[in-house]
């Protein structure tokens, strides 16, 4: 797929796909939109000792990122195993333009942004003391035959419903579910009314959450 950088409102960048006219992340702030969703909704919600988290995909690696930065906030006498899967891995020029680590006040940050990008595929690796990451190169769809442990949070990110409605329907999200322990967090930018419906089918407790930057709404679902 042929893709572009594209600078958004909060000074971020993120990838622009010209075949399906879709952005990676909100015009209005990728970074912005990342923490609000997946952290503020998400990671600093879940006090497990061990937290395991899959992400659906990676992408930019900018969820990574900022899972990264908020642990270093802590205490850190927690264990992160974050697993990520994604079926089109950006390539280094990209990679190096992104360069998201400059948004954040911490210098650390630019030498662990090089390290979740050069993390072999299909290895765990430590990326720092306590945060363990697993990219695994595949198609979302091979989730239900991939082993696992079970996942207390899931950052829900897939392309949207206008260019890939397959990826918001109940198979995948059975597939994800399966996947999911008791009480865990499936949280999401999305807030369409099919999605929280499938769900509830799915036996989660759905919640509808103020949305980033540009967005009304968003979802949070616990399963039961």
């Amino acid at each position: 797929m042929e893709r572009e950088i594209k600078t958004t409102k909060d000074g971020s960048k993120t990838l622009f796909i010209n075949e399906l006219n879709e952005n990676y992340h909100s015009h209005h702030g990728a970074l912005q939109e990342a923490e609000h969703v997946f952290i503020k909704n998400g990671l600093n919600l879940i006090d497990n000792c061990e937290i395991n988290i899959l992400e659906l995909g990676f992408g930019t690696g900018l969820n990574v990122l900022v899972t990264i930065n908020e642990y270093l906030k802590t205490d850190k006498n927690h264990i992160i195993n974050y697993f990520t899967l994604e079926k089109y891995p950006i390539n280094e020029s990209e990679i190096e333009e992104l360069a998201y680590f400059e948004h954040f006040d911490n210098p650390e940050l630019k030498e662990i942004y090089q390290k979740i990008h050069q993390a072999d595929w299909e290895k765990s690796v430590e990326i720092i003391s306590g945060f363990n990451l697993k990219k695994i190169e595949c198609d979302f769809f091979t989730l239900k035959d991939i082993e696992l442990p079970k996942f207390n949070l899931v950052y829900y990110d897939c392309f949207g419903a206008r260019v890939q409605p397959d990826l918001w329907e109940k198979p995948l999200f059975k597939m994800v579910a399966d996947k999911m322990d008791i009480n865990g967090l499936l949280t999401t930018y999305s807030s369409k009314g099919s999605v929280r419906r499938i769900l509830q089918e799915l036996n989660f407790k759905v919640e509808k959450k103020q949305g980033p930057p540009g967005k009304r709404e968003m979802l949070n679902a616990v399963k039961l």
